[in-house]
Protein backbone atom coordinates (compact mmCIF):
# COMPACT_ATOMS: atom_id res chain seq x y z
CA UNK A 1 0.00 0.00 0.00
CA UNK A 2 1.49 3.33 -1.06
CA UNK A 3 -0.91 5.58 0.85
CA UNK A 4 1.15 8.40 2.43
CA UNK A 5 -0.62 8.05 5.80
CA UNK A 6 0.32 4.38 6.02
CA UNK A 7 3.91 5.04 4.96
CA UNK A 8 4.09 7.79 7.55
CA UNK A 9 2.93 5.32 10.22
CA UNK A 10 5.57 2.75 9.22
CA UNK A 11 8.25 5.41 9.25
CA UNK A 12 7.20 6.60 12.70
CA UNK A 13 7.40 3.01 13.95
CA UNK A 14 11.09 2.55 13.05
CA UNK A 15 12.47 4.06 16.30
CA UNK A 16 10.33 1.53 18.20
CA UNK A 17 11.79 -1.27 16.09
CA UNK A 18 15.27 0.03 16.96
CA UNK A 19 14.45 0.07 20.67
CA UNK A 20 13.15 -3.52 20.44
CA UNK A 21 16.37 -4.45 18.65
CA UNK A 22 18.52 -2.92 21.39
CA UNK A 23 16.43 -4.59 24.10
CA UNK A 24 16.83 -7.98 22.40
CA UNK A 25 20.62 -7.59 22.36
CA UNK A 26 20.52 -6.70 26.06
CA UNK A 27 18.43 -9.80 26.77
CA UNK A 28 20.79 -12.09 24.86
CA UNK A 29 23.86 -10.59 26.53
CA UNK A 30 22.27 -10.87 29.99
CA UNK A 31 21.86 -14.62 29.54
CA UNK A 32 25.21 -15.32 27.89
CA UNK A 33 28.16 -13.00 28.55
CA UNK A 34 27.14 -10.25 31.00
CA UNK A 35 29.02 -10.37 34.35
CA UNK A 36 26.76 -11.08 37.32
CA UNK A 37 27.37 -7.64 38.81
CA UNK A 38 26.02 -6.04 35.64
CA UNK A 39 22.42 -7.00 36.44
CA UNK A 40 21.47 -3.80 38.27
CA UNK A 41 22.73 -1.41 35.57
CA UNK A 42 21.25 -3.66 32.87
CA UNK A 43 17.89 -3.44 34.61
CA UNK A 44 18.16 0.35 34.66
CA UNK A 45 18.99 0.46 30.94
CA UNK A 46 16.16 -1.95 30.06
CA UNK A 47 13.72 0.15 32.07
CA UNK A 48 14.77 3.34 30.26
CA UNK A 49 14.36 1.64 26.89
CA UNK A 50 10.90 0.40 27.88
CA UNK A 51 9.88 3.91 28.92
CA UNK A 52 11.17 5.38 25.66
CA UNK A 53 9.20 2.75 23.78
CA UNK A 54 6.06 3.63 25.73
CA UNK A 55 6.46 7.29 24.85
CA UNK A 56 7.03 6.55 21.16
CA UNK A 57 4.00 4.24 21.07
CA UNK A 58 1.72 6.86 22.59
CA UNK A 59 2.90 9.34 19.95
CA UNK A 60 1.66 6.96 17.24
CA UNK A 61 -1.98 7.20 18.28
CA UNK A 62 -3.03 9.90 15.83
CA UNK A 63 -1.21 8.22 12.93
CA UNK A 64 -2.95 4.95 13.77
CA UNK A 65 -6.36 6.65 13.83
CA UNK A 66 -5.62 8.28 10.48
CA UNK A 67 -4.81 4.93 8.84
CA UNK A 68 -7.86 3.27 10.43
CA UNK A 69 -10.04 5.69 8.48
CA UNK A 70 -8.56 4.70 5.12
CA UNK A 71 -10.87 2.77 2.75
CA UNK A 72 -10.17 -0.76 1.52
CA UNK A 73 -7.40 -1.80 3.86
CA UNK A 74 -5.56 -4.99 2.84
CA UNK A 75 -4.40 -7.83 5.08
CA UNK A 76 -0.98 -6.21 5.49
CA UNK A 77 -2.41 -2.89 6.66
CA UNK A 78 -4.95 -4.59 8.92
CA UNK A 79 -2.15 -6.63 10.45
CA UNK A 80 -0.06 -3.54 11.19
CA UNK A 81 -3.03 -1.80 12.78
CA UNK A 82 -3.88 -4.88 14.86
CA UNK A 83 -0.35 -5.29 16.23
CA UNK A 84 0.14 -1.59 16.91
CA UNK A 85 -3.32 -1.33 18.43
CA UNK A 86 -2.47 -4.06 20.93
CA UNK A 87 0.82 -2.42 21.86
CA UNK A 88 -0.73 1.02 22.15
CA UNK A 89 -3.50 -0.30 24.40
CA UNK A 90 -0.91 -1.86 26.70
CA UNK A 91 1.13 1.33 27.00
CA UNK A 92 -1.96 3.47 27.51
CA UNK A 93 -3.23 1.28 30.33
CA UNK A 94 0.00 0.34 32.11
CA UNK A 95 1.66 3.31 33.87
CA UNK A 96 5.36 4.10 33.39
CA UNK A 97 6.26 3.34 37.00
CA UNK A 98 4.94 -0.22 36.65
CA UNK A 99 6.85 -0.82 33.43
CA UNK A 100 10.00 0.56 35.04
CA UNK A 101 9.61 -1.61 38.15
CA UNK A 102 9.02 -4.77 36.13
CA UNK A 103 12.10 -4.18 33.99
CA UNK A 104 14.33 -3.50 36.99
CA UNK A 105 13.16 -6.38 39.17
CA UNK A 106 13.21 -8.99 36.39
CA UNK A 107 16.72 -8.02 35.28
CA UNK A 108 17.94 -8.68 38.82
CA UNK A 109 15.68 -11.65 39.46
CA UNK A 110 17.00 -13.57 36.46
CA UNK A 111 20.52 -13.45 37.88
CA UNK A 112 19.32 -14.28 41.40
CA UNK A 113 17.34 -17.23 40.01
CA UNK A 114 20.52 -18.70 38.54
CA UNK A 115 22.18 -18.64 41.96
CA UNK A 116 19.08 -20.04 43.68
CA UNK A 117 18.81 -22.82 41.11
CA UNK A 118 22.47 -23.71 41.45
CA UNK A 119 22.17 -23.86 45.26
CA UNK A 120 18.67 -25.38 45.11
CA UNK A 121 17.52 -22.78 47.62
CA UNK A 122 14.08 -21.26 46.97
CA UNK A 123 14.47 -18.77 49.84
CA UNK A 124 17.06 -16.85 47.77
CA UNK A 125 14.58 -16.32 44.93
CA UNK A 126 11.38 -16.02 47.03
CA UNK A 127 11.44 -12.22 47.72
CA UNK A 128 11.99 -11.49 44.04
CA UNK A 129 9.15 -13.77 42.95
CA UNK A 130 6.86 -12.17 45.53
CA UNK A 131 7.62 -8.74 44.08
CA UNK A 132 7.11 -9.98 40.51
CA UNK A 133 3.76 -11.61 41.33
CA UNK A 134 2.55 -8.42 43.05
CA UNK A 135 3.57 -6.34 40.02
CA UNK A 136 1.91 -8.76 37.60
CA UNK A 137 -1.29 -8.65 39.65
CA UNK A 138 -1.18 -4.86 39.37
CA UNK A 139 -0.53 -5.15 35.64
CA UNK A 140 -3.58 -7.41 35.34
CA UNK A 141 -5.76 -4.85 37.12
CA UNK A 142 -4.48 -2.05 34.88
CA UNK A 143 -5.09 -4.04 31.69
CA UNK A 144 -8.54 -5.18 32.71
CA UNK A 145 -10.07 -8.53 31.86
CA UNK A 146 -13.26 -10.53 31.37
CA UNK A 147 -13.63 -13.71 33.38
CA UNK A 148 -10.49 -14.90 35.14
CA UNK A 149 -7.78 -12.26 35.87
CA UNK A 150 -5.22 -14.62 34.29
CA UNK A 151 -6.84 -13.86 30.91
CA UNK A 152 -5.13 -10.46 30.88
CA UNK A 153 -1.70 -12.12 31.02
CA UNK A 154 -2.56 -14.94 28.59
CA UNK A 155 -3.51 -12.29 26.04
CA UNK A 156 -0.03 -10.77 26.20
CA UNK A 157 1.55 -13.98 24.91
CA UNK A 158 -1.26 -15.43 22.78
CA UNK A 159 -3.69 -12.91 21.32
CA UNK A 160 -7.29 -13.35 22.51
CA UNK A 161 -6.47 -16.58 24.36
CA UNK A 162 -8.58 -17.23 27.46
CA UNK A 163 -8.65 -19.76 30.27
CA UNK A 164 -11.73 -21.22 28.54
CA UNK A 165 -9.58 -21.95 25.46
CA UNK A 166 -6.82 -23.49 27.56
CA UNK A 167 -9.21 -25.53 29.72
CA UNK A 168 -10.92 -26.87 26.60
CA UNK A 169 -7.58 -27.83 25.08
CA UNK A 170 -6.40 -29.64 28.20
CA UNK A 171 -9.74 -31.43 28.59
CA UNK A 172 -9.21 -33.00 25.18
CA UNK A 173 -5.50 -33.62 25.62
CA UNK A 174 -4.76 -34.73 29.19
CA UNK A 175 -7.16 -37.71 29.50
CA UNK A 176 -6.01 -39.08 26.13
CA UNK A 177 -2.36 -38.56 27.01
CA UNK A 178 -2.92 -40.37 30.31
CA UNK A 179 -4.59 -43.30 28.51
CA UNK A 180 -1.70 -43.68 26.05
CA UNK A 181 0.90 -43.17 28.78
CA UNK A 182 -0.58 -45.89 31.00
CA UNK A 183 -0.63 -48.36 28.10
CA UNK A 184 2.97 -47.60 27.08
CA UNK A 185 4.24 -47.89 30.66
CA UNK A 186 2.28 -51.04 31.55
CA UNK A 187 3.32 -52.86 28.38
CA UNK A 188 6.91 -51.50 28.35
CA UNK A 189 6.43 -50.51 24.70
CA UNK A 190 9.17 -47.89 25.01
CA UNK A 191 11.88 -48.05 27.70
CA UNK A 192 11.62 -46.00 30.87
CA UNK A 193 15.40 -46.01 31.31
CA UNK A 194 18.37 -46.44 29.00
CA UNK A 195 22.13 -46.84 29.58
CA UNK A 196 22.80 -43.83 27.33
CA UNK A 197 21.21 -41.58 29.96
CA UNK A 198 24.19 -42.09 32.23
CA UNK A 199 26.81 -42.04 29.49
CA UNK A 200 29.11 -39.06 29.95
CA UNK A 201 30.09 -37.16 26.84
CA UNK A 202 33.06 -35.00 25.95
CA UNK A 203 31.85 -31.41 25.57
CA UNK A 204 33.97 -30.78 22.48
CA UNK A 205 32.47 -33.85 20.83
CA UNK A 206 28.98 -32.74 21.77
CA UNK A 207 29.60 -29.30 20.33
CA UNK A 208 30.55 -30.96 17.05
CA UNK A 209 27.30 -32.94 17.12
CA UNK A 210 25.28 -29.77 17.62
CA UNK A 211 27.14 -28.00 14.82
CA UNK A 212 26.42 -30.94 12.52
CA UNK A 213 22.73 -30.73 13.47
CA UNK A 214 22.81 -27.08 12.41
CA UNK A 215 24.25 -28.19 9.07
CA UNK A 216 21.53 -30.81 8.59
CA UNK A 217 18.98 -28.05 9.17
CA UNK A 218 21.00 -25.73 6.91
CA UNK A 219 20.93 -22.87 9.39
CA UNK A 220 22.37 -19.78 7.64
CA UNK A 221 25.84 -19.04 9.03
CA UNK A 222 25.75 -15.35 8.16
CA UNK A 223 22.52 -14.59 10.06
CA UNK A 224 22.52 -17.11 12.89
CA UNK A 225 24.67 -18.11 15.86
CA UNK A 226 24.63 -20.50 18.82
CA UNK A 227 25.95 -19.88 22.32
CA UNK A 228 25.64 -21.40 25.81
CA UNK A 229 23.31 -20.35 28.64
CA UNK A 230 21.80 -21.74 31.84
CA UNK A 231 18.42 -22.14 30.12
CA UNK A 232 18.27 -22.57 26.31
CA UNK A 233 16.46 -19.78 24.46
CA UNK A 234 16.11 -17.97 21.13
CA UNK A 235 16.26 -14.24 20.49
CA UNK A 236 15.46 -12.65 17.15
CA UNK A 237 17.38 -9.41 16.80
CA UNK A 238 16.13 -8.92 13.27
CA UNK A 239 15.10 -11.08 10.31
CA UNK A 240 18.79 -11.50 9.50
CA UNK A 241 20.17 -11.90 13.02
CA UNK A 242 18.71 -14.71 15.13
CA UNK A 243 20.58 -16.32 18.05
CA UNK A 244 20.00 -19.48 20.05
CA UNK A 245 21.66 -21.12 23.03
CA UNK A 246 22.01 -24.63 24.39
CA UNK A 247 23.58 -26.09 27.51
CA UNK A 248 26.00 -28.95 28.22
CA UNK A 249 25.33 -30.98 31.35
CA UNK A 250 27.94 -33.69 30.74
CA UNK A 251 25.75 -36.74 30.22
CA UNK A 252 22.64 -37.92 28.34
CA UNK A 253 23.63 -36.24 25.09
CA UNK A 254 20.09 -36.03 23.73
CA UNK A 255 19.24 -33.18 26.13
CA UNK A 256 21.74 -30.79 24.56
CA UNK A 257 21.01 -31.92 21.00
CA UNK A 258 17.24 -31.59 21.30
CA UNK A 259 17.50 -28.17 22.89
CA UNK A 260 19.39 -27.14 19.74
CA UNK A 261 16.74 -28.61 17.44
CA UNK A 262 13.97 -27.00 19.51
CA UNK A 263 15.57 -23.56 19.41
CA UNK A 264 16.31 -23.93 15.70
CA UNK A 265 12.56 -24.35 15.17
CA UNK A 266 12.05 -20.93 16.75
CA UNK A 267 14.93 -19.46 14.77
CA UNK A 268 13.65 -20.77 11.43
CA UNK A 269 10.34 -19.01 12.03
CA UNK A 270 12.07 -15.65 12.40
CA UNK A 271 14.56 -16.27 9.60
CA UNK A 272 11.87 -17.22 7.07
CA UNK A 273 9.58 -14.23 7.57
CA UNK A 274 9.22 -12.23 4.36
CA UNK A 275 12.03 -9.67 4.24
CA UNK A 276 9.62 -6.94 3.12
CA UNK A 277 8.26 -6.95 6.69
CA UNK A 278 11.60 -5.98 8.25
CA UNK A 279 11.50 -2.82 10.43
CA UNK A 280 7.69 -3.05 10.61
CA UNK A 281 5.38 -4.24 13.43
CA UNK A 282 4.87 -7.51 11.50
CA UNK A 283 8.55 -8.56 11.59
CA UNK A 284 8.10 -11.34 14.13
CA UNK A 285 6.06 -14.43 14.89
CA UNK A 286 2.35 -13.93 15.41
CA UNK A 287 2.33 -15.48 18.90
CA UNK A 288 4.27 -17.65 21.31
CA UNK A 289 1.88 -20.55 20.73
CA UNK A 290 2.57 -20.53 17.00
CA UNK A 291 6.27 -20.07 17.75
CA UNK A 292 6.22 -23.11 20.04
CA UNK A 293 4.46 -25.12 17.35
CA UNK A 294 7.55 -24.64 15.19
CA UNK A 295 10.05 -25.62 17.88
CA UNK A 296 8.01 -28.63 19.00
CA UNK A 297 7.40 -29.73 15.41
CA UNK A 298 11.14 -29.84 14.69
CA UNK A 299 12.14 -31.20 18.08
CA UNK A 300 9.55 -33.98 18.34
CA UNK A 301 7.75 -34.77 15.11
CA UNK A 302 10.89 -34.47 12.99
CA UNK A 303 13.74 -34.79 15.48
CA UNK A 304 12.52 -37.79 17.47
CA UNK A 305 11.32 -39.74 14.42
CA UNK A 306 12.95 -42.97 13.32
CA UNK A 307 13.68 -41.39 9.93
CA UNK A 308 15.64 -38.55 11.52
CA UNK A 309 17.46 -40.94 13.84
CA UNK A 310 18.61 -42.96 10.84
CA UNK A 311 19.63 -39.79 9.03
CA UNK A 312 21.92 -38.51 11.78
CA UNK A 313 23.08 -41.84 13.23
CA UNK A 314 26.35 -42.05 11.23
CA UNK A 315 27.21 -38.51 12.29
CA UNK A 316 26.47 -39.28 15.94
CA UNK A 317 28.72 -42.34 15.90
CA UNK A 318 31.57 -40.37 14.37
CA UNK A 319 31.59 -37.82 17.22
CA UNK A 320 30.36 -39.90 20.18
CA UNK A 321 32.52 -43.01 20.31
CA UNK A 322 30.44 -44.65 23.05
CA UNK A 323 27.66 -45.18 20.47
CA UNK A 324 29.73 -47.87 18.73
CA UNK A 325 27.86 -50.57 20.66
CA UNK A 326 24.38 -49.09 20.03
CA UNK A 327 22.53 -49.47 16.74
CA UNK A 328 19.99 -47.09 15.21
CA UNK A 329 17.08 -48.82 16.91
CA UNK A 330 18.61 -48.48 20.37
CA UNK A 331 19.41 -44.80 19.81
CA UNK A 332 15.81 -44.26 18.65
CA UNK A 333 14.53 -45.96 21.81
CA UNK A 334 16.81 -43.76 23.89
CA UNK A 335 15.50 -40.67 22.13
CA UNK A 336 11.94 -41.74 22.90
CA UNK A 337 12.09 -43.08 26.43
CA UNK A 338 8.80 -42.73 28.27
CA UNK A 339 8.71 -42.08 31.99
CA UNK A 340 7.51 -39.38 34.36
CA UNK A 341 10.34 -36.92 34.91
CA UNK A 342 10.50 -34.00 37.33
CA UNK A 343 12.25 -31.79 34.74
CA UNK A 344 10.04 -30.22 32.05
CA UNK A 345 12.71 -29.79 29.38
CA UNK A 346 13.67 -33.46 29.74
CA UNK A 347 10.07 -34.71 29.58
CA UNK A 348 8.94 -37.06 26.83
CA UNK A 349 6.08 -36.27 24.46
CA UNK A 350 3.50 -38.16 26.52
CA UNK A 351 4.25 -36.51 29.87
CA UNK A 352 5.26 -33.01 28.75
CA UNK A 353 1.79 -31.49 28.81
CA UNK A 354 1.27 -32.54 32.43
CA UNK A 355 4.20 -30.26 33.30
CA UNK A 356 2.45 -27.37 31.56
CA UNK A 357 -0.88 -28.10 33.22
CA UNK A 358 0.85 -27.92 36.61
CA UNK A 359 2.39 -24.53 35.88
CA UNK A 360 -0.84 -23.21 34.38
CA UNK A 361 -2.81 -24.14 37.49
CA UNK A 362 -0.23 -22.59 39.84
CA UNK A 363 -0.01 -19.37 37.82
CA UNK A 364 -3.79 -18.97 37.85
CA UNK A 365 -3.80 -19.34 41.64
CA UNK A 366 -0.94 -16.85 42.05
CA UNK A 367 -2.55 -14.20 39.86
CA UNK A 368 -5.92 -14.62 41.55
CA UNK A 369 -4.30 -14.43 44.98
CA UNK A 370 -5.49 -17.93 45.88
CA UNK A 371 -2.01 -19.06 46.89
CA UNK A 372 1.03 -17.31 48.39
CA UNK A 373 4.50 -17.47 46.87
CA UNK A 374 5.83 -19.13 50.01
CA UNK A 375 3.40 -22.03 49.44
CA UNK A 376 4.33 -22.59 45.80
CA UNK A 377 7.18 -25.13 46.36
CA UNK A 378 4.95 -27.46 48.39
CA UNK A 379 2.02 -26.98 45.99
CA UNK A 380 4.36 -27.72 43.07
CA UNK A 381 5.49 -30.98 44.67
CA UNK A 382 1.92 -32.01 45.53
CA UNK A 383 0.72 -31.40 41.97
CA UNK A 384 3.71 -33.19 40.46
CA UNK A 385 2.83 -36.21 42.56
CA UNK A 386 -0.82 -35.92 41.55
CA UNK A 387 -0.22 -35.61 37.80
CA UNK A 388 2.89 -37.75 37.29
CA UNK A 389 3.26 -39.77 40.47
CA UNK A 390 6.70 -38.38 41.32
CA UNK A 391 8.10 -35.87 43.77
CA UNK A 392 11.06 -33.58 42.94
CA UNK A 393 14.15 -34.36 45.02
CA UNK A 394 15.11 -30.69 45.36
CA UNK A 395 13.98 -27.17 44.55
CA UNK A 396 16.22 -27.10 41.47
CA UNK A 397 14.34 -30.14 40.17
CA UNK A 398 11.03 -28.55 41.12
CA UNK A 399 9.95 -24.96 41.47
CA UNK A 400 13.34 -23.47 40.48
CA UNK A 401 13.89 -25.36 37.25
CA UNK A 402 12.44 -22.74 34.85
CA UNK A 403 13.71 -19.24 34.11
CA UNK A 404 10.31 -17.84 33.09
CA UNK A 405 9.00 -16.45 36.38
CA UNK A 406 12.26 -14.60 37.02
CA UNK A 407 11.65 -12.76 33.75
CA UNK A 408 8.07 -11.91 34.67
CA UNK A 409 6.70 -14.28 32.03
CA UNK A 410 3.60 -15.38 33.91
CA UNK A 411 1.08 -16.51 31.30
CA UNK A 412 3.74 -17.92 28.99
CA UNK A 413 3.68 -21.62 29.95
CA UNK A 414 0.32 -22.57 28.33
CA UNK A 415 1.79 -21.63 24.94
CA UNK A 416 4.01 -24.72 25.12
CA UNK A 417 0.99 -27.02 25.10
CA UNK A 418 -0.66 -24.83 22.47
CA UNK A 419 2.49 -25.38 20.42
CA UNK A 420 2.27 -29.15 20.86
CA UNK A 421 -1.36 -29.15 19.77
CA UNK A 422 -0.61 -26.92 16.77
CA UNK A 423 2.34 -29.13 15.77
CA UNK A 424 -0.09 -32.06 15.48
CA UNK A 425 -2.42 -29.97 13.33
CA UNK A 426 0.55 -28.88 11.20
CA UNK A 427 1.64 -32.49 10.68
CA UNK A 428 -1.72 -33.55 9.28
CA UNK A 429 -1.97 -30.44 7.07
CA UNK A 430 1.62 -30.75 5.80
CA UNK A 431 1.16 -34.45 4.98
CA UNK A 432 -1.51 -33.49 2.44
CA UNK A 433 1.20 -31.79 0.37
CA UNK A 434 4.45 -33.64 1.07
CA UNK A 435 5.58 -36.98 2.48
CA UNK A 436 7.34 -35.95 5.69
CA UNK A 437 8.92 -39.36 6.30
CA UNK A 438 10.54 -39.52 2.87
CA UNK A 439 11.69 -35.91 3.04
CA UNK A 440 13.41 -36.55 6.38
CA UNK A 441 14.91 -39.95 5.52
CA UNK A 442 16.30 -38.53 2.25
CA UNK A 443 17.79 -35.56 4.09
CA UNK A 444 15.57 -33.18 2.13
CA UNK A 445 14.70 -31.03 5.11
CA UNK A 446 14.53 -27.96 2.88
CA UNK A 447 11.24 -29.20 1.45
CA UNK A 448 9.80 -29.14 4.97
CA UNK A 449 11.31 -25.73 5.70
CA UNK A 450 9.95 -24.35 2.42
CA UNK A 451 6.45 -25.63 3.19
CA UNK A 452 6.52 -24.00 6.62
CA UNK A 453 7.82 -20.76 5.15
CA UNK A 454 5.04 -20.65 2.59
CA UNK A 455 2.17 -21.53 4.95
CA UNK A 456 3.28 -20.13 8.33
CA UNK A 457 6.54 -18.21 8.49
CA UNK A 458 6.41 -15.66 5.69
CA UNK A 459 3.35 -13.91 7.10
CA UNK A 460 5.09 -12.86 10.29
CA UNK A 461 2.45 -11.26 12.50
CA UNK A 462 0.15 -10.33 9.60
CA UNK A 463 -2.59 -12.59 10.92
CA UNK A 464 -3.54 -13.18 14.55
CA UNK A 465 -2.89 -16.72 15.81
CA UNK A 466 -6.56 -17.61 15.56
CA UNK A 467 -6.84 -16.09 12.06
CA UNK A 468 -3.77 -18.01 10.91
CA UNK A 469 -5.23 -21.26 12.20
CA UNK A 470 -8.54 -20.66 10.47
CA UNK A 471 -6.68 -19.86 7.25
CA UNK A 472 -4.54 -23.00 7.46
CA UNK A 473 -6.71 -25.54 9.30
CA UNK A 474 -10.23 -24.15 9.40
CA UNK A 475 -10.19 -24.69 13.18
CA UNK A 476 -8.36 -23.61 16.36
CA UNK A 477 -6.29 -25.42 19.01
CA UNK A 478 -7.71 -28.89 18.28
CA UNK A 479 -5.91 -31.67 20.27
CA UNK A 480 -7.16 -34.63 18.20
CA UNK A 481 -4.42 -34.53 15.52
CA UNK A 482 -1.73 -34.56 18.22
CA UNK A 483 -3.46 -37.45 19.98
CA UNK A 484 -3.63 -39.39 16.69
CA UNK A 485 0.10 -38.80 16.15
CA UNK A 486 0.93 -39.98 19.67
CA UNK A 487 -1.22 -43.08 19.23
CA UNK A 488 0.49 -44.00 15.96
CA UNK A 489 3.94 -43.47 17.36
CA UNK A 490 3.60 -45.00 20.80
CA UNK A 491 0.90 -47.62 20.30
CA UNK A 492 0.95 -48.29 16.55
Amino acid sequence: MSNPAFQELLSAYKPIWALNHASAIFEWDSETYMPLEGAKSRGFAQAEIALMKQEHMKNLEQSIIKVQKLPELGDHEKGVLRVLGRELEYYQKVPPWLIEELEKITAQATVVWRTARKKSDFSIFKPFLEKIVTLKQTETDKLGYTGHPYNALLNLFEEDLTTNDVDRMFSGLIPESKRILEKVVSDSIFPSTHPLEEMEYDQDGMKKVNLEVLRFLEMPEQSFRMDVSTHPFTVGMSLEDVRITTRYEGKSFRESMYSVIHECGHALYDLQIDRSLEYTPLAGGTSLGVHESQSRFWENIVGRSLDFTRLIYPMLRSHLTFLSTYDEGEVYRYFNMVRPNSIRVAADELTYNFHILLRYEIEKKLVAGDVLVEDVPSLWNEMMEKYLGIKPRSASEGVLQDVHWSGGMIGYFPTYSLGNVLSGMLLERLQKDIDLGSSVSDGKLNSVKNWLREHVHRWGATYSPKELQEKLFGDQYVPKPLVRYLERKYLG
